[in-house]
C-alpha cells in the first residue's frame, strides 16, 4: 500500500486554468489528477458503487480527495450524495442515522465507519414548509446553525462546505475530480480559505475557526488573510459550543501529532482560553513561572510519542495543563483556610475540575487517570518501607513517573532546594526501575526523608465505612 501511494501520489496535477467557468466547476479528467480507487477504502467504494447502481449520484468528497491531491495517504473517506438519509438507510442494513444539527448516515463495516451526507441546500431555497419547521432548520441569535437539514444540489452543497480545499468531489462513474470553489488553486498555493463571507461562516459554526487552525498545521498551509481576519473578534462565539463538542475538537487538535503547533496557534488567535480558561488566565498573569514551559514540553513529548506510534492518553495532557493552576489553588486555600494539605488538595481539585468541565466535558475515565497522576506525585516522594513498592506497583505508575520527569526537567531551571530535590527524586526512580531487587531494598533503606516539593499532593482519601444502624441490621 505504501509503495502504491508513492507511485500514484508522485503524479502531479496537470496545470490548467484553475478558474471555473461561470457555467460550472473546473473538471479534471482521469489523466489530469492522481486520485485513484486503489488508494481508497474498499468499504467506501462499496458504498459509492451501491448508491450509483441504485440511481443516485454519489461522490468521494472533502479530505479523502484533498489529501490524495496533496500527496498524503488518505484516512477519511466521506461521501456526498443526492439520496436522503432515509433512502440511504433503505439501501444498507449496516446503516445508522445520527445527528440533530445535520442528519448523517453512518455505514458500519466492522471498525470502519463511512460517513454519508446528503447534499446540503441554501436556506433561502428551502420550501416554506421547511423554513417554518424547526426540526429542519433553526438558527441562534448569533447566527449559529442549530438545525440544518435543508437538502439541495451538488453545486449548493459545494457552496455550503467550509473551506475551498474541501469542496472537491471525485466520481467513480467517470473518474473525474470536480472543483467548485478553486480548491485546486488553493492546494497549489497552500492556502486555507473559507468559502463565502468569513464572518457569516464563522457565525454559522464557530468551530470553523478551530478547523482553520487545525488544517493549517496538519497540511502545512497558511490561513488566507481574509479567512483569519475575523477570528480574534469572533472568538467569543466558541463559548456557545457544547463542552462535549469541544472535547472532540481537543482530541483532533492535541492527539494527532501536531499538539505543540496547534497550541501556539490557539494562543496566537486568543482561542486557547475557550479550551482551558484557568490555564490561560495563569499564562496571561504569569503567576506560575513553570506553566508555559511545562505545557510546551508535555505537548512536544506527546507529539513525539504519537509520531513514533507509541501509546498516549488525553489524561496526561489534561493533567499537564492543570497541574500548576491546581498547585496555585491549593496554596491559596491553605493560606485562606485552616484546611489540612489533604483537604486543601481535594477542595482545589473540585474547584479546578468544575471550572474546566464548563469548557471541555472530560469523560470520567480520563478524570480518574488525571487524579492518579497528580496523587502519584506525592506517592513517589514517599519511599520509606513498603511505600516505594506500592507506588511502583500502581497501575498508573508509568504515567506518574513520566509526569515527574517532565516536572524535574522544567523545574531544574530554578536553582533552589525544591528543584534540586525533585531532580534527585526523578533520578532515584529511574535507577530504582533498572536495578536488582537487592539494590532496590538498599535504596529504600537509604532513601532520604526530605521531600522535593513543598507543594505536594496528598494521598487518596479512603471513604469511611458506612455504619450499620440497629434498624437496618
Amino acid at each position: 500500500m505504501i509503495n502504491l501511494c508513492k507511485r500514484v501520489l508522485g503524479r502531479k496535477i496537470k496545470k490548467k486554468s484553475h478558474q471555473p467557468s461561470s457555467s460550472g466547476p473546473l473538471v479534471l479528467t482521469r489523466d489530469q489528477h492522481p486520485v485513484s480507487r486503489k488508494l481508497m477504502s474498499d468499504s467506501a467504494l462499496k458504498v459509492l458503487y451501491r448508491l450509483n447502481k441504485s440511481g443516485y449520484d454519489a461522490y468521494l468528497v472533502g479530505g479523502g480527495v484533498r489529501d490524495i491531491l496533496l500527496g498524503i495517504e488518505p484516512k477519511d473517506f466521506d461521501i456526498a450524495t443526492d439520496a436522503t438519509p432515509e433512502q440511504i438507510k433503505e439501501l444498507f442494513r449496516n446503516c445508522r442515522l445520527i445527528g440533530r444539527r445535520f442528519r448523517l448516515a453512518h455505514i458500519v463495516f466492522g471498525r470502519e465507519i463511512i460517513e454519508v451526507a446528503t447534499f446540503r441546500g441554501h436556506h433561502d431555497s428551502a420550501s416554506p414548509k421547511e423554513k417554518s419547521c424547526q426540526k429542519t432548520s433553526k438558527q441562534s441569535e448569533d447566527g449559529m446553525l442549530l438545525r440544518d437539514n435543508i437538502y439541495g444540489s451538488i453545486e449548493e452543497d459545494a457552496e455550503r462546505r467550509d473551506f475551498t480545499i474541501n469542496a472537491l468531489y471525485y466520481s467513480t462513474k467517470d473518474f473525474k475530480v470536480y472543483d467548485f470553489a478553486n480548491g485546486i488553486a488553493d492546494i497549489e498555493d497552500r492556502k486555507i480559505r473559507l468559502i463565502g463571507d468569513p464572518e457569516t461562516r464563522y457565525r454559522e459554526d464557530p468551530v470553523r475557526m478551530i478547523r482553520a487552525i487545525r488544517f493549517a498545521t496538519k497540511l502545512n498551509m497558511q490561513i488566507s488573510t481574509e479567512t483569519e481576519a475575523p477570528i480574534k473578534e469572533l472568538g467569543s462565539l466558541l463559548g456557545n459550543i457544547p463542552p462535549a463538542r469541544m472535547f472532540e475538537e481537543f482530541l483532533k487538535l492535541f492527539m494527532s501529532g501536531k499538539a505543540f503547533e496547534n497550541f501556539e496557534q490557539l494562543r496566537k488567535y486568543d482561542l486557547f482560553r475557550y479550551f482551558f480558561p484557568v490555564a490561560d488566565q495563569c499564562l496571561e498573569q504569569k503567576n506560575e513561572p513553570y506553566l508555559e514551559d511545562f505545557i510546551n514540553l508535555a505537548l512536544k513529548n506527546t507529539d513525539k510519542r504519537i509520531n513514533n506510534e507509541q501509546r498516549v492518553t488525553p489524561a496526561f495532557l489534561f493533567a499537564a495543563m492543570l497541574w500548576y493552576p491546581l498547585q496555585t489553588q491549593v496554596k491559596r486555600l491553605r493560606i485562606e483556610t485552616q484546611l489540612t494539605p489533604q483537604d486543601a488538595f481535594f477542595a482545589a481539585l473540585g474547584e479546578i475540575m468544575a471550572e474546566q468541565q464548563r469548557s471541555i466535558a472530560i469523560p470520567k475515565r480520563f478524570q480518574s487517570v488525571m487524579k492518579d497522576i497528580w496523587i502519584l506525585q506525592d506517592k513517589l516522594e514517599r519511599r520509606e518501607g513498603k511505600r516505594a513498592y506500592k507506588a511502583f506497583e500502581h497501575p498508573k505508575f508509568r504515567a506518574g513517573y513520566d509526569f515527574l520527569l517532565l516536572r524535574a526537567e522544567i523545574e531544574s531551571a530554578n536553582d533552589d532546594t525544591d528543584s534540586s530535590n525533585i531532580q534527585e527524586l526523578a533520578k532515584w526512580w529511574t535507577d530504582f526501575q533498572e536495578c536488582s531487587a537487592d539494590t532496590q531494598q538498599q535504596m529504600i533503606k537509604t532513601a532520604s526523608s526530605i521531600r522535593p516539593s513543598s507543594r505536594r499532593s496528598p494521598r487518596k482519601r479512603r471513604k469511611p465505612k458506612a455504619k450499620v444502624s440497629e434498624s437496618s441490621s
